[in-house]
């Protein structure tokens, strides 16, 4: 998992450091030679994504430096962590739900990955087969008993 993420990054950082050597260079290079600056949209719309590009480019490479930090096989293999897949029994809505435990970055509702850091996935980390979790959201409380799950190293 670790490598996954890794090489993410390291690919989404090397297109933007593309961009902004070579791509936003040319496009205000483009834009100023048409003239007038205070009202030329296509420079205007080169400079702010170039300020985004360049602060998207330092968001992450922190969260690679970040990353690189954690010591993967410290994550334990007997409780659920980043990288475990849970499937959960929706005490409410008596409906089976499952869920896999990511980083913020590659969190997505829709297709099951949520954060470790979302109300859900903090609910979860360190608990077992069998618990019962109770998980404050904005509508409300939810409870969830973990049925299974199986941790990265699993995968």
């Amino acid at each position: 998992m670790s490598s996954d993420i890794k090489r993410k990054l390291e690919e989404e950082i090397h297109a933007l450091e593309r961009e902004l050597r070579e791509e936003l260079p040319k496009a205000l290079k483009t834009a100023a030679a048409l003239g007038d600056l205070s009202d030329n949209a296509d420079y205007q719309a080169a400079r702010e994504r170039q300020d985004f590009v360049r602060v998207r480019l330092g968001q992450l490479q922190q969260r690679l430096a970040d990353l690189s930090l954690i010591n993967f096989d410290k994550i334990p293999r007997d409780r659920i962590s980043l990288g475990s897949k849970v499937v959960l029994l929706d005490v409410d809505k008596n409906e089976e739900v499952t869920y896999k435990l990511v980083t913020s970055e590659d969190a997505n509702v829709v297709e099951g990955l949520i954060s470790t850091t979302s109300p859900i996935g903090r609910s979860l980390l360190n608990k077992r087969e069998g618990d019962t979790v109770e998980v404050k959201i904005p509508s409300g409380t939810r409870t969830f008993e973990i049925i299974s799950f199986t941790t990265m190293h699993d995968q």
